[in-house]
Formats: C-alpha cells, structure tokens, sequence
C-alpha cells in the first residue's frame, strides 16, 4: 500500500488541486470528475498484478471515500479522475488528510 499525507487541497472550478507528501517527496495532487473515464496516474511506475486498484481517502473519525481505479501509468503528478472521489470531497474537503493506495 502507498500512503501520501495531504498537505493542501484547494477547490476550483470542477476540481481540486494541491500537494501531497510521500515519504519525504513532495508532489502536486490533481482530483477531478471522469471527463476522460476513471483514471489513476503516480509520480513513480508500479507494476500492479491487477489494472485496477482501490484509491482510497481517509480522515479522522473513521471518515473515508474509496473507488476502484484504472492504473494508467506515470505522470508528473498524482492524477485521479474518479466521480465518486470528487464529489464527496466536495463536501468532506477538510476533513480528509490521507490518500491510500491498494494493489496486488
């Protein structure tokens, strides 16, 4: 599992934009709706067993939002294009602190 902790997590438009810490790394985190279909890209390549993975984001309080998620590869940031995601941190946008993310 990788664990990026939200350090910011801004709303515009019809998405949200900021920055996530992984280990020590920085990177900017881009959540938006499935314009394009649902998609998962990291800042680093994993090999997944599956193409799908389970994108989940938790909070205090046993608060949490998760989809499952094509892995479409490597890209500068952190990129989820899920409805279901977007639209719950819409109304839970401070409340959430950790993206997970679950492969074989």
């Amino acid at each position: 599992m990788l664990s990026f902790k939200v350090m910011k997590l801004d709303i515009f438009q019809s998405y949200f934009f900021g920055e996530v810490t992984f280990r020590s790394d920085k990177f900017k985190v881009n959540i938006q709706n499935q314009r394009r279909g649902k998609v998962l890209k990291l800042p680093f390549e994993i090999k997944p067993k599956n193409e799908k993975v389970i994108v989940r984001m938790t909070g205090p309080e046993d608060l949490f939002i998760e989809d499952y998620i094509p892995y479409k590869g490597e890209s500068e940031w952190l990129e989820i294009d899920s409805d279901e995601i977007t639209y719950f941190l819409a109304d839970h946008q401070d409340k959430l602190d950790t993206i997970e993310i679950m492969y074989e």
